[in-house]
């Protein structure tokens, strides 16, 4: 027996949201054979896109029965079923944190339509639920409501039940453990975890580091590694016996401090870095006119560089909305343009260029600081004091030691072109 599910959540941090809607169509293999549809109020606020996305709004749920209400209801729909979900992790992790609000330890086996569409659809262009769906035929309506993609869903499972002619992947997929469920161990491990930006540290029962990453939401992540399915996800959950954590502050440090990490203690699942760094950059050249052009090439580590890339592709399509934004093309300059192209220059490159970057900390008034000599970042340090930046000596005696790689310069490059609240100080105009 399935139960086939559906929840529109309020959306806010994570483990915080609540439910306002709710469909389960009991499924015996070949019909319906119970269902519950209702509205809920989750008492907390509709988040605005979520409302924009669903159409309901903290007013449709003001009267609507709250979870303590319809629970009972709901554990008996759902008893000796299946709960099947397209992202069945998500909407298992939603209901079991209601339930135990109410101090009630909910389990079910569950089964995702995700991953058995993958399975038995490998070759389909998207396996989201509105664009697979549509691309079998199958009529859906009420989109982003509860009822609608529950319907679709049941519509979606009976096909992968009859492509599952030997029946194999369904006896796979459907686990002695409940899919997303953590074990006591992995549950005590991701409620230790704070809701912040940082790295997290995935060990092994020696104590060897055996994953790396970074999220701006640590515990979430790491709940993810725990359910997710593939691979490297289920070494993961059998290894791992601790996990630790340091917070950073903005997307800057945390990347740069991923990579300097994983360089230095090579991670036994973390995929090893590109030594290039980058494939491609846009470069200054000069033309026999002496004009100063901008060419999208090939990366080299010689010529002056603009920015840098991971392919052909995106530093093109950047030139052109740089063209787009100065009404110049910038690959064929005349003498008066080359301004723009200098002053382009010292807003995203860091080639042969002295510079300090400074980014958000960790906490309010706390300042993220990396050094840059000749095109190459030297270290970082936290500061919360203007005279540790300004006084290059103490600076230095700040900072920690960080090899600047082409990778590294890499994520610099792009996150200057995103102009994501970095602050530039050109030592060489100083």
């Amino acid at each position: 027996m399935y139960a086939i599910l559906d929840i529109e959540s309020t959306g806010g941090k994570y483990n915080e949201e609540g439910i306002m809607e709710i469909a389960i169509h009991q499924f015996d293999g070949e019909k319906v054979t119970d269902t519950f549809i209702s509205l809920l109020n989750p008492e907390r606020e509709i988040q605005p896109f979520v409302a924009k996305l669903t159409g309901i709004n903290n007013k449709m749920v003001k009267n609507a029965p709250k979870f303590y209400e319809v629970a009972k209801r709901i554990l008996e729909i759902t008893e000796d079923c299946v709960i099947v979900a397209h992202n069945a992790q998500f909407d298992y992790r939603i209901l079991r944190t209601e339930f135990r609000r109410l101090g009630y330890d909910y389990q079910r086996k569950t089964l995702c339509t995700v991953d058995l569409s993958k399975e038995l659809i490998p070759d389909a262009e998207s396996h989201s639920l509105g664009k697979l769906v549509r691309s079998l035929g199958i009529a859906v309506s009420d989109r982003h409501r509860a009822n609608g993609d529950a319907l679709a869903t049941l519509k979606l499972f009976k096909l992968l039940l009859a492509k599952d002619t030997e029946k194999k992947i369904v006896k796979s997929i459907i686990k002695a453990e409940t899919l997303g469920e953590l074990s006591p161990t992995q549950l005590d491990i991701v409620e230790a975890l704070p809701s912040e930006s940082g790295l997290y540290y995935m060990h092994d029962k020696d104590g060897d580091i055996l994953f790396i990453g970074n999220s701006k939401n640590i515990k979430k992540r790491v709940n993810q590694h725990f359910t997710n399915v593939g691979d490297m996800a289920r070494k993961l959950q059998k290894e791992t016996k601790k996990v630790t954590f340091e917070r950073t502050g903005g997307e800057l440090d945390s990347l740069i401090k991923e990579a300097e990490e994983i360089r230095r203690n090579k991670p036994k699942y973390n995929r090893k870095q590109k030594p290039i760094g980058f494939s491609h950059g846009i470069y200054l050249i000069e033309n026999e006119e002496g004009d100063i052009l901008l060419k999208p090439q090939k990366a080299n580590h010689k010529n002056a560089r603009l920015s840098s890339f991971g392919s052909l592709k995106t530093a093109k399509t950047f030139l052109t909305r740089l063209k787009e934004k100065y009404g110049v093309n910038l690959e064929q300059n005349r003498d008066e343009q080359n301004n723009i192209v200098q002053e382009l220059f010292m807003d995203y490159s860091t080639f042969n260029r002295d510079l300090i970057i400074i980014d958000r900390g960790r906490s309010l008034g706390e300042k993220a600081v990396f050094l840059i000599k000749k095109g190459t970042l030297v270290g970082m340090a936290y500061t919360d004091l203007n005279h540790q930046i300004n006084n290059i000596a103490i600076l230095e005696t700040l900072l920690t030691p960080i090899k600047g790689t082409p990778y590294i310069t890499f994520i610099i490059e792009t996150l200057l072109r995103k102009k994501n609240r970095l602050n530039i100080i050109d030592l060489n105009q100083n």
